[in-house]
């Protein structure tokens, strides 16, 4: 039985006041709900069981110390992230401890997947599960593992919703939808992403989903002349034609860390006939942003210069000072990091007891 239920600004609220005293400006208010600073992020690691109990022991860790907000996605580790932050969750709820409403959950849908582990003849798979059974159209998949039709997503929904355990997703992504301009032009690719918008409002009014959004790698740091670049003013133009002005596109995902900072300091956006850098046109619009590969992948978590340590005082590590960076960034909403393990959980989210750099801070830091 699915857990009934979404995130609300009262259930989060009561997360937060819960650590409000101990974690200074941890969870924030963004799109009416508190959302921790610092989520939990499922992406590496082996699809193996032993990897699974890992996870479901760093999800269960990271509630305690105050995070309430995580990312995953239907392919991350075959399915098995998904089930793996389900399981936790669902037995902390089950146990009273916390409540659904408490929860903000992300996950994503676009690439194929594989369900547990990898078969022996990937294509026959695909084959046989997606073209066969008529899921998946030949010319709707591009670069051999990557779909956005109204009916894949739909499907993938569902199955991420019984993956979680949940009825309700709190946000869904469209999977680095720029994937889909290698096979496709760019009026093609505006089209498909209409109907996958379409087939996103369609969820939020069947109560599957509450928002969706974009998860995207180079789609908005790459110049505008790009091939793989999207423009923002484009994708809620789209979502506006097929959603009307009270649309629920309403989140976005990109990497943004320390030795990636182009979507605060480049200028990729076009808004308007102006160039902007994406945060400020994600602000301007009431975007929530989430900062994926806070940690570049554990390259920031060791060997920053000294200089850079001493722009964060009160923090002990670099993984701490590079958090630090990102979760200070005016208009980013949160910055996820991948953890899977207990100490990496306690290491990470003890960067919460030390509040946000203020505005003032973080911009006498950028003059140095």
């Amino acid at each position: 039985m699915l857990i009934p239920g979404f995130a609300t600004t009262e259930g989060t609220a009561r997360f937060r006041e819960r650590f409000a005293a101990r974690l200074p400006g941890h969870l924030r208010l963004a799109n009416g709900l508190w959302i921790a600073s610092i989520g939990l992020g499922t992406y590496l690691g082996d699809p193996t069981p032993a990897h699974d109990q890992l996870y479901a022991e760093a999800v269960q860790r990271a509630v305690e110390l105050g995070t309430n907000h995580f990312d995953t996605a239907i392919n991350y580790r075959h399915q098995r992230s998904e089930r793996a932050i389900g399981r936790a969750l669902g037995a902390m709820i089950a146990a009273g401890g916390l409540r659904r409403d408490e929860l903000v959950l992300a996950s994503k849908g676009g690439f194929l997947t594989f369900d547990a582990e990898e078969p022996e003849d990937p294509s026959s798979y695909f084959h046989e599960k997606l073209i066969r059974t008529g899921l998946v159209r030949a010319e709707d998949v591009a670069a051999g593992c990557h779909v956005m039709s109204p009916k894949y997503l739909a499907n993938q929904i569902d199955q991420s919703r019984q993956n979680l355990g949940v009825e309700t997703l709190d946000i869904y992504y469209l999977h680095n939808p720029e994937t889909q301009l290698s096979a496709v032009s760019r009026p093609e690719f505006y089209r498909r992403l209409r109907a996958a918008f379409a087939a996103l409002e369609k969820a939020v009014a069947e109560g599957k989903i509450r928002v969706y959004g974009t998860a995207t790698w180079n789609a908005y740091r790459h110049d505008p002349d790009s091939r793989e670049a999207i423009s923002l003013e484009e994708v809620l133009r789209a979502a506006e034609e097929v959603g009307g002005k009270e649309h629920h596109f309403r989140a976005v995902q990109l990497p943004f860390n320390l030795a990636m900072p182009v979507a605060l300091a480049a200028k990729s956006q076009v808004w308007k006939g102006r160039a902007m850098s994406f945060l400020e046109v994600a602000r301007a619009q009431g975007l929530m942003v989430f900062a994926s590969a806070s940690l570049m992948q554990g390259h920031l978590a060791q060997g920053l210069p000294a200089e850079i340590r001493s722009w964060f005082p009160g923090l002990q590590t670099d993984a701490q000072c590079a958090i630090q960076f990102v979760r200070s960034t005016p208009g980013i909403t949160c910055a996820l990091v991948g953890m899977s393990r207990r100490e990496h959980v306690e290491e990470n989210l003890a960067t919460a007891s030390v509040a946000p750099l203020t505005l003032e801070q973080f911009r006498s830091m950028l003059a140095k």
